[in-house]
């Protein structure tokens, strides 16, 4: 399942009528997470969407599922027929925080049994989007902006077209610097290369296996700005201390969860041999297990952390996650 949120007029219906109407390569299952958009903007769907979950077949196979409703019922309707499909996008209208509809899937056990999250996309405007970015909030309330790309395991950045390359490369390197993991993917008009979006599953624990390691090696030290969204990886030697470890998330996520945006991790513990860790986190939800590949031999075992978020302090941060870090002196103490 794909998790779709975007900006007012980056284009997303126009993306989502593409993938309806346009596209002939994929089957999806488009869920609709507020009544009658497709409909009402572009005369989709000739009829009204009367009912709770109106279903419409698509031509092409693609199916559009408006979801007024409970999600959890709605998904659970549809997992009999999730086999026909290769991908489900649910569009977040409206919504500025897709991680309740993270949470849903993962720990719903009707849920988690048919459907995982394979990716979360953000469609932006490279036109209006730097607006979006730096509009000013009331104490307290967020910049929706701001955490739609911070949430992003893949930007469209539409309509580039419309700006000029300088505009376009000066936008990409802020987008970077939010988010640092996430994949830009230029686009016109919405027309979105659904290999490089679907069926990927970036949003997987063990993505971060992926990353590239320039990535950890060729972050400046920037100055700390408590107001600002932006992402911090850090790599370090070592095996780590278990119980340490497990002091410090909790303690974060307890002071800190509402600015955890996005976290991962590539763990070695003392004590667990060759077995490498990977985690995942959704603001205070956590997901943590073994990867499916070992530590190889001889492979130096680095820890490797991503945190995307909002007032983070990389000096404090990897200050804290060096003290985790497994010491023969204090054991043998």
């Amino acid at each position: 399942m794909t998790v779709i949120t975007g900006f007012l007029g980056a284009g997303k219906t126009t993306f989502v009528n593409y993938i309806l109407k346009e596209q002939n390569e994929w089957k999806i299952m488009v869920l609709e997470n507020e009544f009658g958009e497709v409909s009402i903007d572009d005369g989709l769907v000739a009829e009204s969407l009367d009912s709770p979950e109106d279903i419409i077949t698509m031509d092409n196979g693609c199916v559009c599922c408006s979801v007024r409703g409970d999600l959890v019922r709605t998904l659970g309707q549809m997992a009999k027929r999730r086999k026909e499909f290769d991908a489900i996008l649910l569009e977040t209208t409206g919504l500025a925080d897709p991680s309740a509809i993270i949470y849903t899937v993962q720990t719903n056990t009707k849920l988690s049994d048919n459907y995982f999250i394979d990716s979360i996309v953000c469609l932006a405007d490279a036109k209006h989007l730097n607006q979006h970015l730096d509009e000013k909030k009331p104490e307290g309330a967020i910049n929706e902006a701001l955490q739609q790309v911070a949430f992003a395991d893949k930007i469209l950045l539409n309509k580039t077209d419309l700006v000029t390359k300088e505009e376009k490369d000066t936008l990409k390197q802020r987008l970077t610097k939010i988010n640092q993991f996430a994949t830009v993917i230029e686009t016109e008009r919405s027309r979105a290369p659904l290999d490089k979006i679907l069926g990927l599953n970036s949003f997987n624990m063990e993505s971060i296996l992926n990353f590239d390691k320039n990535f950890f090696e060729n972050q400046e030290e920037s100055k700390h700005h408590p107001e600002l969204v932006e992402s911090v990886g850090i790599q370090f030697e070592g095996e780590l201390h278990a119980q340490y470890f497990n002091m410090f998330m909790m303690d974060l996520l307890r002071e800190r969860a509402a600015d955890m945006y996005r976290t991962k991790g590539l763990l070695a513990f003392h004590g667990q041999g060759d077995v490498k860790f990977v985690f995942q986190g959704v603001h205070e939800q956590i997901n943590f297990g073994p990867a499916k590949e070992p530590w190889a031999a001889g492979e130096t075992k680095m820890n490797k952390f991503v945190f995307i978020g909002k007032n983070l302090n990389r000096k404090e941060l990897t200050d804290s996650l060096m003290e985790c870090l497994y010491k023969e002196e204090e054991a043998e103490a």
